[in-house]
């Protein structure tokens, strides 16, 4: 079976491009966004001079619904930084078993902050039982508990495969927050695939949540960068945290010029994305040894088992590799495959039938 090659994106000739699913983190600048880099007026964030920087923030803070914004390095930081806003050292974060926060942010809330992770059950819905919630929540007037700080969600949910959290879970969870005098905060990473998903402003979501933070350099194409948004005076500790987490930075308006251009132009095209998903699902869902929940398939990420009686999952994958596709293997019987800018129909088309070739 003759390997597959493909135009760069970035336009050059150096090297044939791979069909990359591993990740929407993979997606390069657009040429809109290059351009804004190039022109973006610049200062010193730090001493909050960068005006393209404050302009971003700004923009950010308008689209989410809160009163301040600030930009930091990655989701992580972001995530991390609000946590050590909300809590003191010795309290609890109360999040999702499968959440990204608890698996793959390195336990900085833990190793940095000295706050514990209290765990409780995710569905595949991406949501925690609202009942543990309730009794997490409760303060124990007992000097042998650690007191409870804020609580996490995460919208779109990764680990759950992309799927989404709606206004009416998010209006419970805040009551329940709200009853007990704690803050929530959103992991958003992939916020506006979910309002894209829903069909809702953004701030459906977000109006329900005391800070939230998302991502510039996902779904929406920068090449670096989040934000955090909530009230001023929190976003004022997360600005100082960040600092002292080594985010502080300089020049950061050509960071922030293609931050501009993300939110004001390739929000409402994450549409594309999901449609792609949805044809990559229906596609491998036809293949012997692919299972996939067709109903779990709600914004840009596909997660499937393979049950194969010839390949496991390491060796579909390296298949699928030397013909110049990537996804990501989950466990040894599931996989990831992200859509996302650069992701055209004729990609997913030509990896499921790649893939046929390879599982028949």
């Amino acid at each position: 079976m003759e390997g597959y090659t493909l135009p760069r994106r970035d336009g050059s000739d150096s090297a044939p491009d791979l069909i990359d699913l591993r990740s929407d983190t993979v997606t390069l600048p657009s040429a809109a966004m290059r351009a804004a880099i190039s022109a973006a007026a610049l200062g010193d964030d730090v001493y909050g001079e960068d005006p393209t920087v404050n302009a971003l923030e700004q923009l950010a803070a308008q689209r989410v619904g809160k009163e301040a914004a600030v930009l930091v390095v990655s989701g992580t930081m972001g995530n991390l930084a609000a946590l050590l806003a909300h809590c003191q050292r010795g309290q609890r974060v109360i999040l999702g078993n499968e959440s990204h926060i608890y698996h793959y942010e390195a336990g900085g809330a833990s190793a940095l902050g000295g706050l514990i992770y209290h765990p409780l059950p995710t569905d595949p819905n991406g949501c925690i039982d609202l009942s543990a919630l309730e009794a997490a929540a409760t303060t124990i007037n007992d000097p042998h508990f650690s007191p409870p700080g804020v609580i996490c969600l995460e919208n779109t949910h990764n680990r759950c495969g992309g799927v989404v959290l709606t206004p009416d879970y998010l209006a419970q969870v805040r009551t329940i927050a709200y009853n007990h005098g704690l803050p929530v905060h959103l992991d958003g990473a992939r916020i506006f695939n979910a309002a894209v998903a829903l069909g809702v402003p953004v701030t459906e979501l977000t109006n329900h949540v005391d800070t939230v933070m998302f991502c510039l350099s996902k779904g929406l194409a920068a090449p670096v960068g989040s934000l955090v948004a909530g009230p001023a005076e929190v976003i004022a500790r997360v600005r100082r945290i960040r600092k002292m987490l080594g985010g502080g930075m300089r020049q950061a308006g050509i960071i922030a010029a293609a931050g501009i251009v993300a939110l004001t132009e390739m929000v409402d095209r994450l549409a594309e994305d999901h449609a792609h998903a949805r044809l990559l699902a229906a596609g491998l869902a036809e293949l012997p040894g692919v299972q996939i929940d067709l109903s779990k398939v709600q914004t840009n990420i596909v997660r499937f088992h393979l049950n194969h009686p010839r390949l496991r999952v390491a060796e579909f994958l390296a298949a699928l590799r030397a013909h110049g596709i990537l996804m990501g293997s989950l466990s040894t019987t599931s996989i990831r495959a992200v859509t996302h800018y650069g992701i055209e129909r004729t990609h997913i088309e030509q990896v499921i039938t790649v893939a046929a070739e390879i599982l028949a």
